[in-house]
């Protein structure tokens, strides 16, 4: 056992004998006074408990992570909970809307994927006839967000039938609090275990509108309170762990798992476990940051995607009544993609005519009436604030200041009035694409109106909201944990920019803004086997030569393999204002990345012993996270996180116990590994290996 991970918190009984003598109601307060203590997102239970669920993995957040949690949980038998702030399952490819899988050309080439993700695309392809029928460009797979939901619901639910698992699905559904409490002594890594989640659900009151007529800035903050309103009904559910089997009532190291798979890393927050929030202080392992001392408030921007609809005719488009206020914002952004049509086709999710062949240049690709686009565009529905004044996702200092880390008073994390400036942003930039003249960032001349194009909205549209507007807002970064420290890793376990880049840090940016030393730390990191020559001074900086290939993990569970791709906060606060910029130097460390791994350590918060953390908010940095983000990505993690948790149930292990001899040999994570490989869900990229260099290719 690590010796940085030893905690001695107070036992219960020990508290208890100090107050042997006092009344019942004092011990009462007593107690719950010192659980606060442990952790202040727990309290005593709200208004009225209306029902009670038991799970062996409860998910929050039911994105594409969460998904894949769930899908490898019930395929391993056991009772998953999965709750969802939204109605549908699969996040990006749904509630988000961004329903175009991003993927890097070789993966693709190989199908080499996890077994879940294989599946969703073969049943997209089933679905539609084709892989894509929206014909779109950036993608091999573009489709409806509605169509996303449906068939990533039938496949969990077809998961639990072949793997006599049970599903459990909570739509509508926040995580309000969490009861964490000592664990049992001499069982527990860190002390801490998760024992209890109280949710909120909410359905609409009696002779109101549907859910999804509002925005979710209009909802949001309801749906964090514990009251009925006059706009929501709510039922308040305490989810525990399934009781032990009774032919087995043995004594568990750990009765259940929580994985915190939520868009935005809630959880995280809430739990108060150790996290990191926007950009990294520049350091020899994060060299291309854009701030030597980091900023917590510039994280990536986030959007309201939407869906629109070529016409035969012409479209009368009124003018709403805050366009004036974005209009400075908008563009197309470089002159190589001045082009209604590339922008159009760009992650185009239905196409009338996808048998006809299309000119090689997106400029010339013909629009007929009928055809949809989902808009996602940088410099147009993308919202990209980055001030402490307007930043979307709270810190902890702000959580602090807003006591939504006081008991009962989580409410989310998240600014309400950002989310809604956001969705008047995207609203604007719909009206801009087909009406719009000017271009903030190309001049006058270069914008042309396009008013053939509708606008879809309603229950029954591609988005799935009378708004018109995504759910949900697309998430490209959240709160990511920092892992547990070790002898090799003292501040906590973190995937840096060095593991995985492509990034020539021979650049003269690198020797001029670090130290000598700094410089030399970050090419011991870089040169892999040349690195050791460099460290016993047999060898200069000069001389060094870096690896080409990303850092291989001795405990990786999941790959993911995608191009670091930044969408940077803008300078000044609002984002919108005449003549913003994007944040200087954000973008220096974008580019090419190789093929990488999920190391298992980088879903393992700090604390909390039977908390896993799956997508977006692993231990990453600002720049890994970049290319941390995409589909199959989450899926991977997921699947790492579904996989972990049933087999620590199954063999009484803690997950940390798994990678806490690391270097040594783990042999108990050696077959949680097997196991991984034998339901076809990869954790290396082929020919991967420390004398392996020829992952040039890997593009």
């Amino acid at each position: 056992m690590s010796k940085f991970n030893q905690q001695s918190p107070m036992k219960l009984p020990q508290y208890l004998f100090s107050l042997k003598g006092r009344s019942i109601a004092s011990v009462a307060l007593g107690l719950i006074t010192l659980i606060s203590a442990i952790n202040p997102a727990f309290s005593a239970p709200p208004r009225n408990l209306d029902k009670e669920e038991t799970c062996d993995i409860l998910v929050a957040g039911g994105g594409l992570a969460g998904a894949a949690t769930a899908y490898e949980g019930l395929l391993a038998g056991r009772t998953v909970c999965i709750t969802e702030i939204t109605d549908w399952v699969g996040g990006q490819i749904s509630a988000q809307g961004t329903s175009a899988l991003d993927e890097r050309d070789t993966q693709r080439s190989l199908l080499f994927y996890p077994r879940g993700y294989l599946e969703l695309r073969r049943r997209i392809k089933e679905r539609y006839g084709r892989l894509n029928p929206g014909g779109c460009w950036v993608s091999y797979s573009c489709f409806m967000p509605y169509d996303g939901h449906k068939i990533l619901f039938e496949m969990l639910q077809d998961a639990a039938s072949r793997g006599k698992g049970t599903l459990k699905w909570f739509p509508n559904t926040v995580i309000k609090e969490l009861g964490i409490t000592p664990a049992v002594a001499g069982n527990s890594v860190s002390g801490q275990q998760i024992k209890s989640a109280i949710a909120i659900q909410h359905k609409p009151a009696t002779n109101t509108p549907p859910i999804n007529n509002e925005p979710l800035s209009q909802t949001i903050e309801d749906a964090y309170r514990y009251e009925n309103s006059p706009r929501f009904n709510k039922t308040i559910i305490r989810f525990i762990p399934q009781p032990p089997n009774q032919s087995n009532r043995q004594p568990r190291p750990v009765d259940w798992y929580v994985v915190d798979a939520t868009e935005t890393g809630e959880l995280i927050a809430l739990a108060d476990v150790p996290y990191r929030l926007g950009i990294d202080p520049r350091s020899p392992l994060e060299p291309s940051s854009g701030s030597p001392t980091g900023d917590a408030y510039c994280t990536q921007g986030f959007t309201y995607t939407f869906a629109m609809e070529a016409t035969k005719e012409p479209q009368q488009h009124q003018v709403p009544s805050f366009y004036q206020q974005y209009a400075p914002y908008y563009s197309y952004e470089l002159q190589r993609l001045a082009s209604f049509p590339l922008v159009f086709s760009y992650r185009q999710i239905r196409s009338m005519r996808p048998d006809e062949t299309r000119p090689s240049d997106p400029k010339k690709f013909p629009i007929y009436p009928g055809d949809i686009s989902m808009q996602n565009w940088t410099w147009g529905n993308d919202y990209r604030p980055g001030t402490s004044q307007d930043n979307l996702i709270y810190t902890r200092e702000q959580l602090q200041t807003a006591s939504q880390l006081q008991p009962g008073g989580w409410m989310g994390g998240l600014r309400t009035e950002t989310l809604r400036r956001g969705e008047e942003h995207a609203k604007g930039y719909f009206y801009w694409l087909v009406t719009g003249t000017t271009d903030s960032q190309l001049g006058n001349g270069v914008k042309k109106p396009y008013p053939n194009n509708r606008w879809l909205s309603g229950l029954d549209s591609p988005m799935g909201t009378v708004h018109g507007l995504s759910k949900y807002p697309y998430m490209r970064e959240g709160r990511r944990i920092i892992g547990r420290p070790s002898f090799n890793d003292p501040q906590g376990f973190t995937i840096w920019e060095v593991d995985m880049s492509r990034t020539d840090f021979k650049a003269d940016f690198y020797r001029q803004n670090l130290s000598e030393k700094e410089y030399r730390n970050l090419w011991l990191a870089v040169g892999g086997l040349n690195a050791p020559a460099l460290g016993v001074g047999s060898q200069s900086v000069e001389d060094t030569k870096s690896r080409s290939r990303a850092r291989i993990y001795p405990d990786s569970v999941g790959i993911g393999h995608y191009a670091i791709d930044f969408h940077p906060c803008m300078t000044n606060s609002p984002p919108e204002a005449p003549g913003n910029t994007e944040r200087e130097g954000t973008r220096k460390g974008q580019g090419q990345a190789y093929p990488f791994q999920i190391p298992l350590r980088a879903m393992i918060p700090q604390k909390i012993d039977n908390m896993l953390v799956a997508g977006k908010s692993i231990a990453v940095s600002h720049t890994a996270a970049a290319a941390y983000r995409v589909h199959s990505f989450e899926w991977s993690a997921g699947v790492a996180a579904g996989v972990t948790a049933a087999f620590s149930l199954e063999n009484g292990i803690i997950p940390y116990e798994l990678v806490d001899e690391l270097p040594s040999r783990e042999p108990n994570l050696e077959v949680l590994q097997l196991r991984l490989q034998q339901n076809a869900n990869p954790i290396a990229f082929p020919g991967t290996s420390v004398f392996n260099s020829s992952w040039q290719n890997w593009k």
